[in-house]
């Protein structure tokens, strides 16, 4: 049996030996991705691209501004953060209507950001998104 205070004395060495590590921006989840450059996100208007690039009944994933965009019928765009609720990762990808994760293996439904299967228990957060001028903007202005 181990001492109480063994434990306690691991998990301090190995936050120490994971500090180092992540001050070299290298995480097991959420991270940049291996990048090393990600963008702060952004809290004004964002043009992500054509409408023209989410095809009606599809959606299409923005790595970089963090947001995935689908459109389940002709004209109505539904949009959600690209951050997974499990554990911080960006999804990497949306197929046949399921937004995935590739951290820990969580879907979500694209045209409601519903959890499809965990370890995530909350749905992916409603993003703001609109066309203007043929393009799709995340975060309008009013």
């Amino acid at each position: 049996m181990t001492e109480p205070h063994a434990a306690c004395r691991r998990t301090v060495l190995r936050g120490t030996a994971l500090a180092g590590v992540t001050g070299l921006g290298l995480t097991a989840c959420g991270g940049s991705g291996g990048s090393g450059a990600e963008k702060a996100p952004a809290t004004g208007p964002v043009t992500l691209g054509p409408a023209t690039d989410v095809a009606v009944g599809g959606a299409k994933l923005f790595r970089e501004d963090k947001v995935v965009v689908s459109q389940p019928t002709q004209g109505a765009y539904q949009a959600f953060s690209a951050v997974c609720t499990h554990a911080g990762c960006v999804v990497d990808k949306v197929k046949d209507g399921v937004i995935s994760c590739p951290c820990h293996g969580s879907t979500f439904d694209a045209t409601t950001g519903a959890v499809i299967q965990g370890p995530a228990t909350e749905p992916l957060p409603a993003v703001a998104v609109r066309v203007e001028d043929g393009k799709l903007v995340k975060n309008p202005k009013a």
